[in-house]
C-alpha cells in the first residue's frame, strides 16, 4: 500500500486520537481516584476525627462530674455523670462504625471506660455508706490511671485520623502530580500531529490538573482561604468542588480554634452559641447574661474609635477579672463584637459578675474622659444633622436571664429574651444589673 499525504495524515491523526484517547482515559482514571479519596477524607476521616475531638471532650465532662459528685454527693451530678458516659459510648461506637480500623485503638478506651463506670458505682455505695474518705483515694488512685489510659486511647485514635488524612492528601498531591506528568507526555506526543489540537487537550486537561496540584499544595500548607473554579460538568469539575467543600471544611474547623475576637481575645460568636447550646443540652440552670455599653456611639463619635476600642479592652478586662474572682471554673466570657459580651455561667456567680462589672466600670471608665466632659456629666458633640446635642457620659446594662434547657428551645430565643431585657435596661439611668423577673415586676 502506498502512502500518500492523506493516508500519512490519516495515520497521524488515527495516532494523534489514540493518544489523545489514552490521556484522557489516563486523566479520568486519576481523577477518579482523587474524587473518591477526597470523598473519603470529607465524609469519612474528618467525620471521625471530628468524633474523636467530641469523645476527649465528652471524657472530660465526666471527670468533672465524677469530681464535683465526690465533693457535692448530688444525685444530679451523678446523672449527668451517666449521662455523659452514654454520650461516650455512643461516640466510640460511631467511630468503631466509621473505621473499622480503629477497633484495636477502641477496644482498651473501652474497657477503660466501662472500669471507670464501675469505679464511680462503687464511689456512690461507698458515699452512700458515710465512706467519702475512700471514695476520694479511689478516685485519685485508680480513677486517674484509668482517665489516663482513656485520654491516651482517645488521642491515639485523633492521632491515628490525623495521619491518616495526612497521608490521604498527600496521596491525592502525588496522584495529581503523576497524572499531570502522565497526561502532558502523552499529550506531548501528540504535538508532533496537530499543534492546534495537542494546545486544546494540554489546556483542557493540564490546565485544571495544574490547578488542582496547586489547591492540594495550599491545602497541605494548611491555606483553605482559595477555591478552585472549575466550570465543567465531568470528572475534574467535580473534583474541584471536591477541594472547595474540603477547604471549606477545614476552615470552618480553623475558625473554631481561631474564633477568638481579634481585639479582646475572647471568644466570638461561634464559640458563645456553641456554649449556650451545651448549657441547654445539660438541662442544668445557668444565667446567660448580655453586657452591652449605653451611649458608646456618641462617646466613639467624639473621642475616637481607636479610643473607644480601648474601652471595649477595658470592660474585657474588668470582666475577666472579675470571672476569674467570682465566677468559677464553669464560667464562660464571650465578646460578641463592637460593644456587646456575654457572660455565661451559675447564675448567681454570673449575677455576681455582673455587678463586679457595673462597679468596676462605673469606677475605671471615667478615666477614658476628658475632665470637662466628667465635670459636667455629659458628652457633647454634634448629630448626623451637625446640630449641637448632649449625650450622657458612658454606662453599662447587664442583663440576666436564666435557663434550663426547658424554658428556651434554643439559643437563639435565650438570646432574643436577653436582649429585650436588655433593651429595658438602658431605659434606666446610669449602670445597670437587670434581670428577667425585675423587668416582668416593671410592666
Amino acid at each position: 500500500m502506498k502512502w500518500t499525504i492523506g493516508r500519512k495524515m490519516l495515520a497521524s491523526y488515527l495516532a494523534m486520537a489514540l493518544l489523545t484517547m489514552l490521556a484522557s482515559s489516563y486523566a479520568i482514571f486519576r481523577l477518579n481516584n482523587l474524587n473518591s479519596l477526597a470523598h473519603r477524607i470529607i465524609n469519612d476521616d474528618f467525620t471521625a476525627l471530628e468524633t474523636a475531638r467530641k469523645a476527649g471532650d465528652t471524657l472530660l465532662a465526666m471527670e468533672g462530674a465524677e469530681k464535683r459528685y465526690l465533693i457535692l454527693k448530688d444525685e444530679a451530678i451523678a446523672q449527668l455523670f451517666r449521662s455523659r458516659s452514654a454520650e461516650l459510648e455512643g461516640q466510640l461506637e460511631q467511630l468503631s462504625t466509621a473505621s473499622p480500623a480503629l477497633a484495636s485503638l477502641l477496644r482498651p478506651v473501652r474497657d477503660a471506660k466501662r472500669r471507670y463506670d464501675g469505679l464511680f458505682a462503687m464511689e456512690q455505695e461507698m458515699i452512700a455508706q458515710g465512706r467519702p474518705e475512700e471514695a476520694a483515694r479511689a478516685s485519685s488512685e485508680e480513677g486517674r490511671k484509668i482517665l489516663e489510659a482513656m485520654t491516651s486511647g482517645v488521642r491515639a485514635v485523633q492521632r491515628k485520623m490525623e495521619r491518616t488524612i495526612d497521608a490521604r492528601l498527600g496521596e491525592i498531591n502525588a496522584e495529581t502530580l503523576r497524572a499531570a506528568r502522565v497526561t502532558m507526555a502523552l499529550t506531548a506526543a501528540a504535538l508532533a500531529v496537530g499543534v492546534l489540537l495537542a494546545v486544546l487537550i494540554t489546556l483542557d486537561i493540564s490546565v485544571p490538573l495544574r490547578r488542582l496540584e496547586k489547591a492540594t499544595g495550599l491545602v497541605a500548607e494548611g491555606r483553605f482561604d482559595e477555591t478552585v473554579t472549575l466550570e465543567r460538568g465531568d470528572e475534574i469539575g467535580s473534583l474541584g468542588q471536591s477541594f472547595n467543600v474540603m477547604m471549606k471544611r477545614l476552615k470552618e474547623l480553623e475558625a473554631l480554634r481561631l474564633d477568638a475576637s481579634p481585639l479582646t481575645g475572647l471568644p466570638g460568636n461561634r464559640a458563645i452559641e456553641e456554649e449556650i447550646d451545651k448549657r441547654l443540652a445539660s438541662g442544668r440552670v445557668f444565667a446567660l447574661c448580655h453586657v452591652d455599653l449605653d451611649n458608646f456611639k456618641a462617646f466613639a463619635d467624639n473621642y475616637g474609635y481607636a479610643w473607644g476600642s480601648e474601652v471595649i479592652k477595658e470592660v474585657a478586662k474588668i470582666m475577666t477579672e472579675a470571672a476569674a474572682e467570682l465566677g468559677g471554673e464553669d464560667m464562660f466570657i464571650g465578646h460578641i463584637g463592637g460593644d456587646d459580651f456575654i457572660i455565661i455561667g451559675d447564675p448567681e456567680r454570673g449575677r455576681a459578675v455582673g455587678e463586679r462589672l457595673v462597679r468596676e466600670f462605673d469606677r475605671r471608665i471615667p478615666a477614658f474622659l476628658n475632665e470637662e466632659d466628667r465635670r459636667r456629666g455629659c458628652i457633647v458633640s454634634r448629630d448626623r444633622q451637625g446640630n449641637e446635642r448632649s449625650f450622657p457620659l458612658l454606662s453599662v446594662t447587664v442583663s440576666v436571664v436564666t435557663g434550663d434547657g426547658l424554658t428556651y428551645a434554643n439559643p437563639l430565643e435565650m438570646a432574643k429574651m436577653a436582649a429585650e431585657v436588655k433593651n429595658y435596661g438602658k431605659t434606666l439611668a446610669g449602670s445597670n444589673v437587670v434581670t428577667k423577673e425585675e423587668m416582668d415586676g416593671a410592666s
